[in-house]
């Protein structure tokens, strides 16, 4: 009996372990269900539509393409790699470690270029051009932290570097932007007296006078379409004179070119006599002055009626601004001279020509220009050199965009462009209204919400959709504050001194007044007796 007993109570502690093991096999096989249920509505689960209010809000004030937001951008990961490069660069400096800075300084600028190239050609960087790049970059990086600090150290390095750089930056710029503005600002004795000597020539030398009445062939010239009708505003006698000069040395037919210049009161019959005298290779030159438009007054011009309110006259003149923080190249009174806004008028100043072309005075001529007249617009008023390949000058940058009336029109990544030298249309220009709707948005920055500088804003907003990208090679600038690559100079028809640098003045830089200063005979008796030299 007691075997039948322990015979049957083994069965049973058998049968126990399989019940065991079969439940837990079964729950396995309910944990592997639901873990599969739940991957499947993470993966099928709709991507979020909307971002939350309050980072609507914040990408609002940010210039962020979708490129930089998505997650795995090449773009995003080289920017973030060349910022921490260059904080490694400065450490590495600090540490002399000058070799490893080099490499460093090296690598940034092949990302630069990476970059670059991409935004030349407005496509985004691809995984595959950018792969060696970015593991280079990522080894440098590795060797930089392996070599000199931890993170703690580096950011209390840091925060002491950038609270130095930042008290010395606010006091150089201070500086800077005064004495810089004043410096461009002055008015040479050497260009004050040949204006002075100019007058006087004038009005002494009634032959001069004369000479220009007999020109009887000039004003079928002037309104002859089919010549190459060249336009420059300014008071500035002798940058006139070197962009005349270097046009006519240039050009292949110079009998061909026609200068129209306008100038103000004060300078016109300075520049009148100047023009007269002197030969130009058979160039037309016809000379104006602004105050003999009538057109050009307060009921028609938003810029005139707005000198007459006291509030900018105190903005501009007397540098009384509201919270006392507008920096004083803000408040320069020569962004509401009329000769800088003459530019939005030239359909009104020229009204017998079809298409001209438009010069700053600051700019040199070193290629013939005469196929610029040839150049098809494609139904667009305005030619010109975008200038957002190497810098990146984008609308953002001129344009206040948390305005709405900026944000609800453009684009924040349309390519900028440069005035200084620019092919118009004129035709089309009085077809589509354009100095109209510079009217309209000169009236609506009355408060300088809009922009707060020059004329290239405005310029932005009245030719958004209306300029045609011309080749690189016929505008070249930074003469007057950069250095330039020397093939882009080689290769430029029109070099541009924008900035305040200006080759007349003795700021301006060295390496570069020579380009400008071999259009000037400075053995002519009036710049010698003025003492230019």
């Amino acid at each position: 009996m007691r075997r039948r007993a322990t015979d049957f109570r083994r069965p049973v502690r058998r049968r126990v372990p399989d019940a065991l093991w079969w439940a837990l096999c079964f729950a396995v096989v309910l944990l592997f269900i639901y873990i599969l249920t739940k991957g499947t509505q993470i993966e099928s689960r709709p991507p979020l539509s909307k971002r939350t209010y309050k980072n609507d809000r914040i990408l609002e004030g940010l210039n962020i393409t979708d490129e930089l937001l998505s997650s795995d951008s090449v773009t995003r990961q080289l920017n973030d790699q060349i910022s921490l490069a260059k904080a490694f660069v400065v450490i590495a400096k600090e540490s002399n470690n000058l070799q490893f800075a080099w490499e460093l300084s090296a690598q940034i600028r092949n990302s630069q270029i990476l970059l670059s190239n991409a935004a030349t050609r407005r496509s985004p960087l691809t995984t595959r051009e950018s792969e060696s790049a970015i593991r280079d970059m990522a080894l440098l990086l590795y060797q930089a932290q392996q070599l000199h600090y931890d993170s703690a150290t580096m950011i209390m390095r840091f925060k002491a570097k950038i609270q130095a750089l930042e008290e010395q930056m606010n006091s150089v710029s201070e500086k800077s932007s005064k004495y810089g503005q004043i410096a461009a600002e002055e008015v040479p004795k050497s260009l004050y007296c040949l204006g002075v000597q100019l007058t006087t020539e004038w009005f002494r030398d009634l032959n001069l006078q004369k000479k220009l009445k007999d020109k009887r062939h000039t004003e079928m010239k002037i309104k002859d379409r089919n010549r190459y009708h060249f336009c420059v505003f300014s008071d500035n006698i002798i940058a006139t004179s070197v962009v005349v000069n270097s046009t006519a040395r240039n050009s292949k037919n110079p009998n061909m070119i026609v200068f129209h210049l306008v100038t103000d009161e004060i300078n016109y019959a300075a520049m009148k006599a100047w023009f007269t005298m002197n030969d130009f290779r058979g160039v037309t030159v016809e000379v104006q002055k602004y105050e003999d438009f009538s057109w050009l007054n307060a009921s028609y011009v938003p810029v005139l009626k707005q000198l007459q309110d006291s509030e900018i006259q105190s903005y501009y003149f007397s540098g009384n601004s509201g919270d006392g923080k507008t920096p004083i190249k803000f408040r320069n009174p020569k962004y509401l001279s009329m000769l800088n806004h003459l530019r939005f008028y030239i359909p009104e100043v020229f009204p017998a020509l079809k298409k001209i072309v438009f010069l700053d005075d600051d700019v040199v001529v070193q290629k013939d220009l005469s196929d610029l007249f040839s150049i098809d617009l494609n139904g667009n008023v305005n030619g010109a050199v975008e200038t957002c390949m190497e810098t990146f000058h984008r609308y953002h940058k001129y344009l206040n965009y948390s305005h709405p009336l900026i944000k609800a029109h453009f684009d924040p990544d349309a390519c900028g462009w440069a005035y200084g030298m620019n092919v118009f249309d004129l035709v089309e220009w009085r077809k589509k209204n354009v100095t109209g709707i510079y009217h309209y948005w000169q009236e609506n920055n009355v408060d300088r919400t809009l922009w707060k500088l020059g004329t290239l804003p405005p310029g932005l907003l009245t030719f958004y959709g209306l300029t045609e990208p011309l080749d690189p090679s016929w505008h070249v600038l930074g003469f007057g504050y950069t250095n330039v690559d020397p093939q882009l100079i080689e290769r430029g028809a029109v070099l541009h001194f924008n900035g305040n640098s200006k080759p007349w003045l003795k700021i301006g830089i060295e390496k570069y007044k020579p380009l400008w200063e071999k259009h000037i005979d400075y053995s002519h008796p009036l710049l010698q007796r003025c003492n230019f030299h």
